[in-house]
């Protein structure tokens, strides 16, 4: 096949999920594909760590081009900023100017980030872990601060590893937690009652059944007029998706995200793969939620269709089920909840230092799985439990 033969083949994005797709579509396409990666910085962030960076501490460096490194991938470096489904092409706004990459298959891999445009001032005031470069500023704001009270608002996973990351790091300032749910409410009672005492052996103070109404330079005011003081707030709750789907006429759900078929393509577009968190992927017990526990095994069958698609095969249909819920709880401690296939708990939990290691284990695992990727196919049933087939026991 000549090189004006070949299938273009262009994702946007190369977070978790965007950088693998990237991988194994060259892998398994080798000398039939042409893909191109386009991404607005040349550092690859590790989403899994930002808290980490948030809280000073020096995290491993790696640059986009250096993980493509004899791959025969091209690295376009900058902002996609429009989709033409009609041209199949996509505008790309670079340090040189914009410019139009053609495609023939699109991998639409963007991510997410924290909604800060729900609740007044969030945008304005409170530091995210959208990227680097924010979370490195909160890292400043409280080595120059180290003392008072920083708020954490939203009582998912993010905002629980955060809350304790920073009480840790910084035993001087008080951190207070404020949620609408119980923390961790998704894991079972015993993993709770965990994870809720060692907060408390942090010091982090837990408001749960609050909702913060306003974000003020110097604190947050919650529904019903409370005011709470704070040198800084964290906001970690609520995601969304940039419009670049909806604005190309791609059909979306409500939050942004591309509507997919069995199969990971666009039910409007189907030469577009959409994954990770910027897919609306329904399984037989809903949604996915946007992780990189799901997220890496939609990478790795889309890789899998487009290369059956070359070769004029049927495309699979992708299935897929969770086994845990990592937590970690500062640099000493950790809570590891496996569940059923729909994230459901079930009875068993790890704890202490062998939850610790465990859960490095799965923050580290993206970077060795692209270098295992440049050798060889990896598939989706090798990153997860891919039947989705067992869910919570339904009772009688």
């Amino acid at each position: 096949m000549t090189n004006t033969q070949q299938r273009r083949i262009v994702v946007i994005g190369a977070g978790y999920t965007g950088m693998l797709a990237a991988l194994g579509v060259a892998r398994r396409g080798s000398g039939r594909v042409h893909v191109t990666l386009i991404n607005p910085s040349e550092r690859f962030t590790e989403r899994l760590r930002m808290h980490q960076i948030a809280t000073g501490q020096q995290l491993g460096e790696y640059c986009i081009l250096d993980l493509l490194t004899d791959t025969g991938i091209v690295f376009v470096q900058g902002w996609a900023t429009g989709i033409d489904t009609a041209a199949r092409t996509v505008t790309v706004s670079t340090a040189g100017g914009q410019v139009a990459v053609d495609y023939h298959t699109l991998v639409y891999a963007i991510g997410s980030t924290t909604d800060t445009a729900r609740v007044p001032g969030a945008d304005a005031h409170a530091y995210t872990l959208n990227s680097p470069q924010s979370a490195q500023r909160m890292a400043e704001h409280l080595k120059a601060a180290d003392r008072g009270t920083f708020l954490v608002c939203g009582g998912g996973l993010t905002g629980i590893e955060a809350a304790a990351e920073i009480a840790e790091s910084y035993p001087n300032v008080k951190v207070t937690l404020l949620s609408r749910g119980e923390p961790g409410a998704m894991m079972g009672a015993k993993a709770r009652a965990y994870l809720r005492a060692s907060l408390d052996r942090l010091g982090v103070i837990v408001r749960a059944g609050v909702e913060v109404a306003k974000v003020l330079p110097d604190g947050v005011e919650l529904a019903g007029g409370e005011f709470v003081p704070g040198y800084g707030t964290l906001w970690t709750t609520g995601v969304r998706v940039a419009p670049l789907a909806a604005e190309a006429g791609i059909a979306t759900d409500e939050t942004g995200r591309i509507v997919t078929d069995a199969t990971l393509r666009s039910v409007s577009h189907p030469e577009i793969y959409a994954i990770g968190d910027a897919a609306a992927i329904r399984q037989a017990y809903g949604v996915i939620h946007g992780t990189c526990q799901s997220g890496l095994p939609t990478a790795a069958h889309i890789a899998e269709n487009i290369a059956r698609q070359l070769r004029g095969k049927e495309l699979k249909p992708f299935r897929f089920g969770y086994i845990h819920q990592p937590v970690s709880l500062g640099r000493k401690d950790a809570v590891i909840q496996f569940t059923y296939a729909d994230d459901t708990p079930r009875r068993w939990m790890l704890t202490g230092r062998a939850a610790v290691l465990y859960k490095e284990t799965v923050s580290s695992s993206p970077i060795k799985t692209y270098g295992l990727a440049k050798r060889i196919a990896i598939s989706a049933r090798m990153l997860s439990t891919t039947g989705g087939r067992r869910s919570r026991p339904v009772p009688a």
